[in-house]
């Protein structure tokens, strides 16, 4: 057998895909599972994207290969979509690139900045890709904690400056995944002076900006003034459009960046199909605030059945403000033992573990199954013997 690359030694199996093994493990032996897994929504696409997807399919000249920086019209939907939403200009020319879902773009940014001793600035909890691909490029991740008590914010004045030094790019993912935190205005300002004043890149996965449950709109960090020399945002289609299966997304932001992200791309893939853009220039461009608000509607329903129902059998989780997320603590701490202990119940959760140190004694539960669902849901954990939470 062929020796694996090194490199692979730092890639664990993938989190969804590992939970999915076990799942469908306790599924074969006959349990019927309700997941509050993967954040995958249920719901159909917007309307404007499936309409405008089968009218561009049957168009010949979007059977070739597509551009690959992306569709022209599709960036330009994104760039007015920008200015309506946040009030930031765009130059869909040199400030936009099309990226075949924001995963695949964070993790190729990182190949274009990242080598082998340098360091990378990441929330714990955090989205997997990060530490992923950072440990693929030979790079050595600083875990940036996210503890309640600050509001799931990282400390950047905690950072050692010998750190700092060394430090190539600095994540944040506001709305949070998988805290469902937010943060204001400033302290994305506040980040931005810091990456200013430390030369690093900041990279701000925007996944879940459409997704605010209560409270004020989430914010682009480039709303703060001089975003744009340090930072880039990904901006991704999948959670508020509902088009996960799509794989469509986009970076903004900084040229420099958003430059070596193409020559990755183009010595990589070769971009997303013409048909799907269209589609999404369509959905940016088709009044989607309506949309956005009905979503968040359902989801802030569904957040507040589940959670009114988990602090009635004695689990008291904190009630998130954005996201379709609830990160929940553990009675008794083990998060492994009892998402495992869950699933043979036959209701599926992230063990918080799966996102970092910080989140060991977490799981997350998703709201992106039906009121009904999350009825069985709360009636099965009410069933649990010995019930695991305190009364």
């Amino acid at each position: 057998m062929v020796k694996l690359a090194r490199r692979m030694e730092t890639l664990p199996p993938y989190l969804f895909a590992a939970l999915d093994e076990r799942r469908r493990a306790v599924e074969a032996r006959g349990v019927e599972v309700i997941s509050l897994g993967i954040g995958d929504p249920d719901l159909p696409s917007i309307p404007a994207a499936v309409e405008a997807v089968q009218r561009e399919a049957a168009r010949a000249v979007n059977h070739r290969y597509p551009r690959y920086d992306g569709l022209l019209a599709f960036r330009e939907a994104l760039a007015r979509h920008y200015l309506r939403r946040f009030g930031v200009m765009l130059d869909p020319e040199r400030e936009t690139l099309t990226v075949i879902g924001s995963k695949e773009g964070l993790a190729h940014l990182i190949w274009a900045y990242v080598e082998p001793g340098d360091v990378v600035l990441s929330p714990d909890p955090a989205y997997p890709v990060y530490a992923a691909h950072t440990g693929l490029a030979g790079g050595e991740i600083y875990p940036m904690p996210l503890r309640a008590e600050r509001g799931f914010l990282p400390d950047l004045s905690a950072i050692p400056e010998d750190v700092a030094k060394r430090a190539k790019l600095l994540f944040l993912n506001y709305p949070n995944n998988p805290t469902g935190a937010t943060c204001d205005l400033a302290f994305l300002a506040e980040a931005v002076a810091y990456c200013s004043r430390h030369g690093i890149l900041l990279v701000h996965d925007a996944a879940y900006v459409e997704m605010t449950l209560e409270g004020e709109p989430a914010h682009s960090v480039l709303e703060v003034e001089g975003a744009k020399d340090v930072a880039v945002e990904f901006y991704s289609l999948s959670k508020p459009f509902n088009m996960t299966g799509w794989r469509l997304g986009a970076a903004v932001g900084n040229r420099e960046a958003i430059g070596a992200l193409g020559r990755v791309k183009n010595n990589t893939d070769s971009g997303q199909w013409h048909a799907v853009q269209y589609a999404g220039a369509a959905a940016l461009d088709g009044d989607p605030g309506a949309f956005f608000a009905q979503m968040n509607a359902i989801y802030r329903a569904r957040r507040d059945r589940l959670c009114q129902g988990l602090h009635a059998i004695g689990w008291q989780v904190p009630v998130p403000k954005a996201t379709f997320y609830i990160w929940a603590p553990v009675p008794g701490g083990d998060d492994q033992g009892f998402a495992a202990n869950l699933l043979e119940a036959g209701v599926a959760v992230v063990p918080g573990s799966g996102y970092g140190a910080m989140g060991e004694g977490y799981v997350r539960l998703c709201l992106t199954v039906s009121e009904e669902a999350i009825d069985r849901v709360l009636e099965r954990l009410a069933a649990l013997h010995p019930s695991p939470f305190p009364r």
